[in-house]
């Protein structure tokens, strides 16, 4: 499917992505009002947001509940188009709304999830994006300009896009970027040349040949590149590839 980006100047460098259909229509909610179920429980927070979803053209706030179990029964009983939550609710107050999220992914994956928070922890937005971006997205409390915007995030994620506050991807982004740096602290520098070579696109025999050894000697090498970036698992072809990136990401940095 073709990929549709909405910027919204009123949510400055926040972006929006939704879905095309074939026909080229952005892919509308199940109904012309959104249906929202909230998962928050301060008092004076679910009050605040439910004020501002209750005056949010398009939007009927369906439910309030404080803790996960209540938050998945009233999603099961009344077919919400979205979830907006906290991260940390009832029993633990760690990641439930994490949770929820992801398991909605398997059990309703038609209903976004929009998680509203004042933590912005690379490792909560990790686990929320990374079985897809689709129907998610984080904003963060303390930068939500508007009113307006928590509307625009439910209608997005409604219609099948993402959101991300500019401040979550640049910390996912240092994060990736730090655990890469590791990875690559533990690599000899001749393995660090071959794996620059590896980056410039190089066949093992090219690599052979620029650094002067023998292709079995290349190999050894690159086997080793691959086992001490966690990527002995994967296909061939594909283990090139990802180390090729994490090199050039780090190269960027």
């Amino acid at each position: 499917m073709r990929r549709l980006v909405e910027r919204s100047h009123a949510c400055g460098d926040m972006e929006f992505e939704g879905s095309l259909d074939p026909a080229g229509e952005l892919a509308r909610p199940r109904s012309a009002t959104l249906r929202v179920v909230v998962g928050e429980d301060n008092y004076l927070a679910s009050e605040g947001i439910a004020r501002v979803l209750e005056h949010t053209e398009g939007i009927e706030l369906v439910a309030t509940r404080g803790d996960l179990q209540a938050l998945l029964d009233v999603v099961a009983n009344e077919a919400p188009d979205v979830v907006l939550t906290a991260i940390g609710i009832a029993p633990t107050f760690t990641d439930e709304g994490i949770r929820l999220a992801n398991e909605l992914r398997a059990s309703a994956p038609e209903v976004g999830v929009v998680i509203v928070s004042r933590d912005n922890d690379p490792e909560y937005a990790r686990a929320l994006f990374e079985a897809g971006s689709e129907r998610r997205a984080y904003l963060l409390t303390d930068r939500i300009r508007d009113p307006g915007e928590l509307g625009r995030a439910v209608r997005t994620v409604a219609r099948g896009g993402s959101a991300a506050d500019p401040a979550v991807v640049e910390a996912l982004l240092r994060a990736y970027r730090g655990r890469e740096q590791s990875q690559l602290d533990a690599l000899t520098p001749r393995e660090l040349e071959i794996l620059a070579l590896i980056a410039e696109g190089r066949s093992n025999a090219s690599i052979a040949r620029a650094l002067v050894l023998t292709k079995r000697a290349v190999e050894r090498h690159i086997n080793g590149i691959f086992m001490k970036l966690d990527l002995g698992d994967a296909e061939n072809v594909s283990r090139r590839v990802k180390a090729a990136l994490i090199y050039l990401a780090d190269a960027s940095a």
